[in-house]
């Protein structure tokens, strides 16, 4: 399969290639079926006048990357994948964010569709379709087509077909990781406050993360050292060395049989290369039941932004995505008094958990507890047969409601979590996630480099 951003810098630093050549490479893959809905908008010539002049010795080396049609990037319109803001200005400066891959010497090949504002886990979207789950590793899926995770979905897709090395995204409760365990890759939601949201669309201002999918943690850590400037601690310990838990409530609900297999498989792997991994009840995770009675901070906060947006798309006759629309109405409902309440209760409940998670250098859990589902069962409806559109409403609910459930406790901790595939050959894409609560990135990163040695072993 196609190497990692840490071997092809290699490459042409040693001078084995161009990243002229490798650019162009990626530039004929987004035109495979493999990329089918993968991209908003190709950047074909800037790209390779970056990778031209990029100098090998910069972080990027001028090597491709996408960017998700949520940041502003130079030149281009930042659209969200939506169609009420096809008319949108033109940015005239980079989000931070992007300012930082481009002075590393990123080659934009692209914007990334998503979904709509960023509001699904699921991927789909009914204005410009939805790509397919690739398995970055072991290759194409067997069967019908399979969602491919959102919301950062174009941007899985990018990396797991080839078209980049980097996928920028972001995470506001599972929208990196998600993508990341239903394509084989690697996704890592660093603490939210390290790298800066300046410069793109909000869906939650509280719970947004900028980050990135890769296909090898020490990618993830070469591109959040990027995006976040600064310095990744590496320890010298190995495995046996760090406290590593596993929460059995919550995150192992209805979990399906593969995926059950490929995490307790992996489980024994890692006790096999002596890791110490002691299993916790962790009845916290409770509180998360019932914080959101009220209402939760995507709904309220993207209700706020988007008011102005619904009342143009009526005036317009520009339509929603119903399914995204519904789930940003509902925070209209949301009171002054239970938005804050609800900020004072998370507040608690991290407090809680802190202390909970203070004996664990960090925590294992599937990244999502379902095999990606296939694209026919959740579709858009098409209302041609609203029998078949309830049925699929009611199918993407489900699944939206359990592909976000394990991820977005994470955000609502303030942590960092790192998804990496721990499938084997023949088997769909499942995702291992290692996580902790805020600022515990190094040991995230460096637990999960190990993890990755020990599962990709022969």
């Amino acid at each position: 399969m196609h190497s990692d951003l840490c071997s092809a810098l290699t490459n042409v630093r040693s001078g084995e290639c161009r990243a002229t050549d490798l650019l162009q490479a990626a530039i004929a893959t987004t035109s495979t079926p493999a990329c089918d809905h993968v991209f908003a908008q190709t950047l074909f010539d800037s790209a390779m006048q970056s990778a031209a002049r990029a100098a090998p010795q910069l972080p990027l080396a001028g090597l491709s990357v996408s960017v998700k049609d949520l940041f502003d990037l130079q030149g281009t319109r930042s659209a969200a994948s939506s169609r009420v803001l096809g008319d949108a200005p033109v940015a005239s400066q980079d989000s931070l964010a992007v300012a930082r891959l481009r002075a590393a010497g990123a080659a934009f090949i692209g914007r990334t569709h998503m979904v709509e504002f960023a509001y699904s886990g699921v991927g789909v979207n009914p204005h410009y379709g939805t790509p397919a789950a690739l398995d970055a590793r072991f290759g194409a899926l067997p069967g019908p087509a399979r969602v491919c995770g959102g919301s950062s979905s174009g941007a899985g897709v990018s990396v797991a077909s080839g078209a980049a090395y980097v996928g920028l995204g972001s995470d506001t409760g599972g929208s990196i990781r998600i993508p990341a365990a239903l394509n084989g890759l690697v996704g890592f939601k660093s603490t939210a406050r390290l790298v800066p949201t300046d410069g793109t669309i909000p869906l939650s201002t509280t719970l947004d993360t900028a980050c990135a999918l890769t296909r090898s943690v020490r990618d993830a850590i070469l591109v959040h050292e990027i995006l976040a400037a600064r310095t990744v601690t590496r320890s010298p310990v190995g495995i046996a060395d760090w406290r590593l838990a596993v929460p059995r409530r919550l995150f192992l609900d209805e979990m399906d049989p593969a995926v059950a297999l490929a995490f307790e498989r992996s489980l024994s792997q890692l006790r096999a290369a002596g890791a110490k991994i002691v299993d916790i009840d962790l009845p916290e995770l409770d509180t998360l039941l019932h914080i959101h009675d009220h209402g939760s901070f995507a709904g309220a906060e993207s209700y706020a932004w988007h008011r102005p947006l619904l009342a143009k798309a009526d005036a317009r006759n520009l339509p929603y995505d119903p399914r995204v629309r519904s789930r940003i109405e509902r925070g209209a409902q949301m009171t002054a008094a239970h938005y804050i309440d609800l900020h004072h209760a998370r507040k608690r409940w991290i407090a809680q958990m802190e202390q909970a998670l203070a004996g664990y250098d960090a925590l294992l859990s599937p990244t999502v507890p379902i095999l990606a589902p296939l694209m026919a069962d959740v579709a858009p409806a098409q209302g041609q047969d609203s029998a078949l559109d309830a049925q699929r409403d009611a199918a993407f609910q489900r699944a939206n409601t359990l592909l976000l459930r394990n991820t977005s406790v994470v955000n609502m901790l303030d942590g960092c979590a790192l998804s990496l595939p721990c499938h084997q050959r023949g088997e769909l894409p499942v995702g291992l996630m290692v996580w902790h609560g805020a600022l515990h990135d190094d040991a995230v990163l460096d637990i999960s480099l190990l993890i990755e040695g020990i599962l990709q072993s022969p």
